[in-house]
């Protein structure tokens, strides 16, 4: 398949409502573009509304507006995840076990639906909403929609990749732990979640019922904010639903984590990516860090803490009776909850009043807080060897939001080398959702982001980044080692200012040796792009005291590259001045 024409929320309802075009032919068009991706990856659906029937539902808006009714979401297709109740769709949360066919569509389905949008089907997701990866499903994984290799971010796995692969305009998610931001950021979308109680739960099976939140993936901003004014809204039949308020707020104190405290995973490319981030929000206001451990504290409370028990009480009856329909690592993290007391509960309860006395404090000076949306992300092969700790670590920055009662907007932020997303989570108290909605769009009008890499529809092979600074330099003696292995060439550039460059003694051929030293100065050097493969059988032939390791360069990105053990610089001359092996050599001539 090629990857569909993307057309926004905005856009559809008002060619639909202005007779541009029909939601029926909306729908065909969307019926399409499902089928071709179906080659691609079908386990996005656990259900899908038959063919018929959505075109019946698509002539019915047509009738709708042809009667002249104008309809915000008039043949708009959406795709809900499969914790939120659709008539006419069963429910599963990603156990066949529990499923059941609802009498009535969730709160924020009749909305939607009331609005003229059209459900094209139910999204797979991390069972129970219990993940922040997209690989605990039966009904098989969601790969990111860039490159297949690396996890989709969950719980709302499907959703997210219905959107990235320009299946539907927009899709419902649900976010407890972030799992409504998370997958946003590694699709390159905009992942909102309203405050609590802004959107209606009823008919949304739980995950932590007093911490959840029903959420959206778009492509911008303005589509987020239409289908925020059709869901939100007080439901008087959900106890959680809280009165529609809209506080006005000034985004010009920026609140980022403290250098010291930013985590990363090991993913340089993250942190490069993140201080380009506060580049562009620094445009927007001034750049404060903040204490994070608070925070953090608050985080620990949710899988860590008492909160466990609050997923264990929404499926008890099933852990209970058919404990090995759970998967298993679902069932590994909720039956912790069995062993939470009512005294540790309370404690928590006491100590998260006091971290959200805390925080509240934080909003008398800061404006809005920008952080990663995660540290980095993973492949789906890597998940499943750790996936209970490597879960744990894409909610470092994301698990305290809905705790102390926070709204959020992840945006993109950019793109890694391997084409999955990064993004920033721009978070603030509850009830300043538009006002976040706003500083996003100024965000990104400043960061002016260039468009997400294309859809990966075959299986991207997997490359890396290699620095070279001497013998591999193109027309120099090793240079054969990247040609035989297919090495594309990226550029020229040069290091950070923070290198020094030696010619080692007795090397044969003549060799260069790298350094990291803060009294250095830039070099030059070439940049090449090597398979996985070809990148480890050249590294295994890398011959002592040289090794490969990590070289930033002087934008401030990474990649891997020559460096050198110290026993290189025994009787090494030092030819930083000379600014690269080039002039060395030319020098020697």
């Amino acid at each position: 398949m090629t990857a569909p024409v993307r057309h926004s929320v905005v856009a559809i309802a008002a060619a639909v409502n202005s007779g541009l075009t029909s939601a029926v032919a909306v729908a065909e068009q969307t019926l399409a573009r499902i089928a071709a991706y179906d080659a691609i990856q079908p386990q996005i659906w656990i259900s899908r509304a038959a063919p018929d029937d959505l075109l019946a539902a698509a002539r019915a808006i047509d009738a709708r507006v042809a009667a002249g009714e104008v309809l915000p979401l008039a043949g708009v297709p959406f795709a809900a995840k499969d914790n939120i109740d659709v008539a006419g769709f069963a429910t599963t949360a990603a156990c066949p076990a529990f499923a059941f066919s609802p009498e009535a569509s969730s709160g924020v389905a009749e909305r939607l639906l009331a609005a003229g949008a059209l459900c094209v089907g139910k999204t797979n997701l991390d069972q129970f909403a219990t993940g922040l990866v997209g690989t605990r499903s039966p009904y098989g994984i969601p790969r990111n929609a860039s490159n297949l290799a690396y996890v989709s971010g969950g719980s709302s796995s499907g959703s997210s990749v219905a959107v990235a692969a320009g299946l539907v305009p927009f899709a419902l998610g649900t976010d407890t732990a972030g799992s409504g931001r998370v997958p946003a950021a590694f699709n390159h979308l905009i992942g909102f979640k309203p405050s609590k109680g802004r959107w209606s739960t009823r008919g949304v099976v739980p995950a932590c019922r007093t911490l959840d939140c029903v959420t959206v993936f778009t492509d911008d901003t303005a589509d987020a904010a239409l289908v925020d004014g059709v869901l939100a809204g007080f439901d008087p039949a959900d106890p959680w639903s809280k009165p529609l308020a809209d506080a006005p707020r000034g985004h010009k104190v920026i609140g980022v984590p403290r250098r010291s405290q930013r985590v990363w995973f090991g993913d340089a490319e993250s942190e490069y990516l993140y201080d380009r981030a506060l580049e562009h929000l620094a445009s927007l206001g001034t750049i404060v860090e903040i204490d994070l451990a608070p925070l953090q504290e608050a985080a620990q409370l949710l899988y860590g803490g008492p909160w466990v028990a609050e997923r264990t009480a929404a499926i008890a009856g099933l852990l209970t009776t058919d404990p090995d329909a759970v998967d298993p690592t679902v069932r590994a993290v909720v039956e912790q909850g069995w062993d939470k007391g009512a005294v540790e509960l309370f404690n928590g309860i006491y100590r998260l009043a006091e971290i959200k006395r805390h925080a509240d404090s934080v909003w008398a000076s800061i404006d809005v807080l920008a952080f990663p949306t995660t540290g980095t992300t993973y492949r789906v092969a890597e998940l499943a060897a750790a996936p209970i700790a490597l879960n744990s670590n894409l909610g470092f920055y994301t698990n305290f939001v809905n705790l102390l009662d926070m709204a959020a907007v992840a945006v993109p932020a950019g793109a890694r080398a391997n084409a999955t997303g990064f993004g920033i989570t721009l978070i603030g108290p509850a009830d300043t959702d538009r006002a976040l909605l706003e500083t996003a769009d100024a965000y990104l009008a400043a960061a002016d982001l260039p468009s997400p890499p294309p859809l990966d529809l075959e299986g991207k092979m997997q490359t890396v980044k290699l620095a070279v600074v001497g013998a591999h330099l193109k027309d120099m003696p090793l240079h054969w080692q990247l040609t035989s292995r297919n090495a594309t060439f990226v550029g020229a550039f040069e290091t950070a200012p923070t290198y020094r460059l030696y010619a080692m003694a007795d090397s044969v051929p003549p060799k260069p040796a790298l350094v990291h030293d803060e009294t250095g100065g830039t070099i030059a050097l070439e940049v090449y792009e090597l398979g996985v493969a070809e990148f480890g059988s050249f590294v295994v032939e890398v011959p002592a005291p040289l090794a490969i390791g990590t070289v930033t360069l002087a934008d401030g990105s990474s990649v891997k590259g020559f460096v050198a053990e110290p026993r290189a610089l025994a009787g090494a001359q030092d030819i930083t001045s000379l600014g690269g092996w080039r002039a060395y050599i030319a020098q020697r001539s």
